[in-house]
């Protein structure tokens, strides 16, 4: 019984290093190849040791306007996940809470907006944002990235809501507290875990998204990932430097996951264990 027990756990922890493997090796992929020039980065067989060289970083900090593109990105990210948590927050505590007609119908909705891809709104987003004239500033980006993580953010945050057990709203209630002080003194608390999904799920997609921070931005509003676009010309494609831009662009991602894993684990496994 004991020798069955050891294999399954041996045969468990194979399987999680498989999947560490195949899922950290592009990451490998990406740093190695930032140490290298273009033409080395697809020798045959390939250098999975190369010499540590910083040339490609060196010309991403001084070639581009690196700093420019770096607040940029800081400023629509956190902008971003500061006004969606926001919203979402009461507009979650509203579908959770109160009886309205459509409720069902816009919980729905919200999970399905969410599954349209950013390529199918493009174009129209960018023509109704130049009618507005929202194109090439940063409050343009903000609020199509806004639009791409509210609908989702409402949702999650609304189950975290129905988790917490309607008794101590009441109780606070009959004490004299208002919606507002009940929301925020007594929800929110209890909904950390939630709040930490989705404000790293806001920053990740703000930070790392391309497709709408190319149309939508110009030379002084460019995004870091906007900016690997300047690495592609009509003399080629300069690998070494999108991987050592990529490479940096990852770092600030991996710290904010990694400084909200605690969280991150609770939120997402929360409701899945019933007592």
């Amino acid at each position: 019984m004991k020798t069955r027990s050891a294999l399954w756990t041996m045969l468990r922890l194979l399987v999680v290093l498989l999947i560490a493997i195949v899922v950290l090796f592009p990451v490998y992929i990406m740093v190695i190849t930032s140490f290298k020039t273009s033409s080395q980065a697809f020798d045959m067989p390939p250098e999975f040791l190369p010499a540590p060289a910083l040339f490609n970083y060196h010309a991403v900090l001084t070639e581009l306007n690196f700093t420019r593109y770096l607040y940029n990105s800081l400023v629509i990210s956190l902008v971003t996940t500061a006004v969606s948590i926001l919203v979402c927050i009461m507009s979650g505590y509203a579908l959770a809470r109160f009886n309205f007609r459509g409720a069902g119908l816009l919980t729905m909705g919200t999970v399905l907006i969410r599954m349209v891809p950013p390529v199918v709104v493009a174009v129209p987003m960018y023509v109704l944002w130049t009618k507005f004239g929202l194109t090439g500033g940063l409050s343009g980006l903000v609020l199509a990235y806004l639009g791409l993580t509210i609908p989702l953010n409402v949702w999650m945050l609304s189950i975290f809501i129905k988790e917490i057990p309607f008794e101590l709203e009441e109780a606070a209630a009959i004490d004299g507290c208002s919606y507002m002080r009940i929301l925020w003194g007594i929800v929110v608390p209890l909904i950390k875990p939630g709040i930490s999904v989705t404000s790293v799920f806001t920053f990740r997609t703000a930070w790392n998204e391309f497709l709408l921070a190319i149309i939508l931005s110009n030379r002084s509003t460019r995004t870091l990932p906007a900016a690997v676009s300047l690495m592609i010309s009509d003399l080629g494609i300069n690998w070494g430097q999108i991987m050592a831009m990529a490479t940096i662009i990852a770092i600030p991602a991996f710290i904010v996951t990694f400084a909200c894993s605690k969280n991150l684990i609770t939120g997402m496994t929360a409701g899945a264990v019933k007592g």
